[in-house]
């Protein structure tokens, strides 16, 4: 089958974030499996605006107004699968991210998404506030994800991909059974 296209999504533009370095880190893992081309979207390239269209996008048939929603759309179309690296911020997602999800529907309509995600109990309900998200915009999600503790963000254990068998392990769970949905959806998408 053909080489699936990977959009990892970086869900955090504030100044001296996490995010990038676990977003750097599965993109490394991703890239190294032969089923994918990815690419790593970090929302910093794509400051849209709050959702601001006149219709949802359901119903704009990807006719949007905004020049950086159109930019957006253009990346996410083509994908094949995707995944979210979230911090986990008041017990949810970034407002980033969510406004980013937000502004698109079909494009994202059967696929399938993973989850990196950090923070407080590993990002765990954020995590679970995207599930809910991606199940309206059409997605499936798959059922292994990577939580990063807190302790790892800020503590004493700070981030250390290449020591860390669990997040490693979690993270390999999480591609094969990613590659497995993407491969099934795309066939069937056809």
């Amino acid at each position: 089958m053909a080489r699936l296209k990977l959009g990892i999504i970086l869900g955090s533009t504030r100044p001296n974030r996490f995010g990038d370095k676990p977003a750097a880190w599965i993109a490394e893992r991703a890239k190294k499996l032969p089923d994918f081309d990815v690419e790593l979207l970090d929302l910093k390239d794509y400051p849209m605006p709050f959702f601001d269209e006149p219709a949802g996008p359901s119903h704009l048939n990807k006719q949007y107004t905004n020049d950086v929603v159109k930019k957006w759309s253009a990346k996410i179309d083509p994908c094949d699968a995707f995944i979210w690296v979230s911090p986990e911020y008041n017990h949810s997602t970034s407002a980033v991210l969510k406004n980013a999800l937000d502004h698109l529907f079909p494009e994202w309509n059967k696929k399938p998404v993973a989850f990196v995600s950090y923070g407080s109990v590993g990002g765990g309900r954020a995590v679970e506030h995207l599930r809910g998200i991606a199940a309206e915009l059409d997605m499936v999600t798959v059922r292994p994800a990577v939580h990063i503790p807190g302790s790892m963000v800020w503590g004493p254990d700070k981030w250390m991909p290449e020591g860390t068998d669990h997040l490693n392990g979690a993270a390999d769970k999480m591609l094969a059974e990613l590659i497995w949905w993407a491969d099934a959806l795309k066939a069937a998408r056809k």
